[in-house]
């Protein structure tokens, strides 16, 4: 299966939507603070991956 930009970038929203909700659920801290600190970190920290995970296989592609 192949991944562009956009598909990638629904399966991030997708993964870090379901772990918001997860915390919403269990009520483990107030709301206002899981989406307004807890969500953009978990999309900032997801992207950065995402980002350094591309270039890993950009290198590993060239290098093999």
């Amino acid at each position: 299966m192949e991944f562009d930009l956009p598909r990638a970038a629904a399966i991030l929203v997708l993964i870090v939507a379901v772990g918001a909700g997860g915390l919403i659920g269990a009520g483990m801290m107030p709301l206002q603070t899981t989406l307004m600190m807890v969500v953009p970190s978990m999309l900032v920290f997801g992207a950065l991956a995402f980002a350094i995970g591309v270039k890993h296989g950009e290198f590993r592609a060239g290098h093999a």
